[in-house]
């Protein structure tokens, strides 16, 4: 066998459907579009959800949640994740970024105080915990809080 020799396997493809070309065919006559409605007219087109005039789906189900507009998305760093980092380093969102303790730079980013310290690091974020705080100060660590 070559490769020019070789095939679509036997039925994989169809012949398509001739609607419209008389009776002997099976599909004469209504063309497979059956019998008044919507769907035989020509250039019919229905929304997507439409159920045929039932009430959709969308509407049956309750109305649930809140988008809020302004929500302040938070991206939380550890203490104990700032480890890894050299001391005497500057820590802002783009270190943490590149480190993949955070999604996005462009969020707020939080300090939370869970773990200990064990470097002296410049620290630069936009929030801090009251604990992250207090164990930042005993590590002897310096922060910038952000705008």
């Amino acid at each position: 066998m070559k490769i020019n020799e070789i095939g679509a396997p036997y039925g994989a493809n169809r012949k398509t459907k001739r609607r419209g070309k008389g009776s002997g065919s099976g599909h004469g006559k209504t063309s497979c579009r059956g019998r008044k409605g919507a769907k035989k007219r020509s250039g019919r087109m229905t929304r997507p959800g439409f159920e045929g005039g039932q009430m959709q789906l969308v509407r049956r189900l309750p109305k649930k949640g809140f988008n809020a507009p302004f929500k302040n998305s938070y991206q939380v760093v550890n203490i104990e994740s700032l480890n890894r980092f050299s001391a005497n380093s500057v820590i802002g969102p783009k270190e943490l970024k590149e480190a993949g303790l955070i999604g996005s730079e462009k969020d707020t980013i939080k300090i939370l105080g869970t773990g200990e310290l064990k470097k002296v690091v410049t620290i630069k974020a936009h929030k801090v915990s009251a604990s992250a705080k207090s164990k930042l100060a005993a590590a002897g660590a310096k922060l910038e809080v952000l705008a």
